[in-house]
């Protein structure tokens, strides 16, 4: 029993011909092994971008490494707030001025106050600081009414953001603006990351023109090729371009074998339906250990996913993702399913590697719907004050109709057993902003 068959065992009710998307993102839960990577490399911080982490990196020291001021202000001691009245107005003598960059070494007296900026130490014995806006100024007095503030507000304590000894990244988070943020405060100039997950892919079909080509009758130039680039950029991946493959047995599969050799995954768009001209499901089907669906979405019916050997065959087999040829559905279908896939074969954590959590909208239009499949809509949210966010279908929703996808910035998910939406109705958005 081939590792495909054995898969499709494992899952009840598993219909190649009749797959819900449920179905399919359970079968590549099994099929894709986790942290294939385990080569590491050191990268510099300006380039670890979307990398994915190899190991915990631990704070040596606490940051912030110091009680610091969260505010322009007077920094004071709190007792005077618990000795004074609600209604009073507290008046304190500035002795000196707090700045950042250099700990100020005075001693403060009863009485009296520093004057502070944001992020510069406490002074001993003051653990409060009044926000200037507050104050009166006259002098080297300050005046404040003691309702304004309680003891300890506006005081950063050290360590509050991270703790010396305590993980400050864990192995399997991929490298956010926030998380290059964090090395950076740790003073870390290079962190040590996986290389990055190798995947090829191309494009099939003698339709298609490649970008230069003069046009011809019948003939459409690729969108996929760009568009599976900027997917798999966006992810953070190593992408190597095979271009444009014919409808010719031999060279699909001198390019697949190439692919398996040189990638971790494969990516093809078109030649996985049953048309008589799509020699690339048999040659894929020679190749490697393969499974043919027919997924119950819209769009992105036809799909194939599957294990290619590679020539060393002490590695382990590439994973083949072969996607529809419409532009939509090659979008859809990797967003569904092929990004989460690579992410968890990349080796990010749970956290770092889960679908986007969807989110919830107010549609602003009758959507129609027929229960037994799942569809992916394309849909423009906007935020209402004080409300759910609304959404509306963005133009036309052919599966080839790549204009819509660029005004959208969003899919509209109505699930398996949804029908139809009435306007003013809730559904799930699958927003663009992250993934893509």
């Amino acid at each position: 029993m081939t590792r495909i068959e054995e898969i499709a065992a494992q899952l009840a009710g598993y219909d190649p011909k009749a797959l819900g998307v449920d179905g399919v993102q359970s079968f590549l839960a099994k099929m894709v092994q986790p942290a294939i990577i385990t080569q590491r490399e050191e990268a510099a911080l300006f380039d670890a971008l979307d990398r994915v982490l190899a190991e915990d990196i631990v704070s040596p020291f606490n940051v912030p490494p110091h009680d610091n001021s969260a505010m322009d202000g007077f920094a004071l001691d709190g007792a005077v707030l618990d000795a004074a009245g609600p209604d009073q107005e507290i008046e304190l003598r500035v002795i000196a001025t707090a700045f950042a960059g250099a700990a100020w070494r005075g001693t403060v007296g009863a009485g009296e106050s520093v004057k502070i900026m944001t992020g510069a130490v406490m002074p001993e014995g003051l653990d409060t600081v009044i926000p200037q806006e507050f104050c009166t100024v006259e002098g080297d007095t300050v005046r404040f009414p003691a309702k304004a503030l309680r003891r300890g507000d506006n005081r950063r304590r050290a360590g509050e953001d991270l703790r010396q000894g305590e993980p400050a990244l864990r192995r399997g988070d991929r490298f956010t603006p926030a998380a290059l943020g964090m090395a950076g405060s740790l003073g870390l100039p290079r962190v040590p990351v996986l290389r990055r997950l190798r995947v090829a892919y191309f494009s099939t079909g003698d339709e298609i023109l490649s970008v230069g080509e003069s046009p011809r009758e019948g003939a459409v130039f690729d969108s996929n090729r760009y568009t599976v680039f900027g997917l798999l950029r966006r992810l953070g991946c190593e992408v190597i371009d095979l271009g444009l493959v014919r409808d010719d047995p031999a060279t699909l599969e001198a390019t697949l074998q190439r692919a398996a050799n040189e990638a971790d995954a494969i990516i093809t768009s078109g030649g996985v339906s049953v048309g008589e001209a799509d020699h690339t499901r048999a040659v894929m089907k020679r190749l490697g250990d393969m499974a043919f669906w027919r997924v119950a979405m819209r769009p992105g019916r036809p799909m194939a996913v599957g294990l290619i050997p590679r020539q060393d065959k002490a590695s382990q087999p590439a994973v083949l993702f072969g996607l529809p040829g419409n532009p939509v559905a090659v979008m859809v279908t990797f967003l569904a399913f092929v990004r989460p896939a690579l992410l968890r074969m990349m080796g990010c954590n749970e956290t770092a590697g889960a679908p986007a959590p969807l989110l919830r909208a107010r549609s602003t239009m009758a959507i129609r719907k027929k229960p037994g499949r799942t569809e992916y809509q394309r849909g423009w949210v906007t935020q209402v004050p004080g409300g759910l966010p609304e959404v509306r279908i963005a133009g036309n929703q052919g599966s080839g109709v790549l204009s819509s996808m660029v005004e959208a910035n969003g899919l509209v998910v109505l699930h398996h057993g949804q029908g139809n939406v009435a306007p003013g109705e809730e559904v799930d958005v699958m927003m663009f902003e992250g993934a893509i």
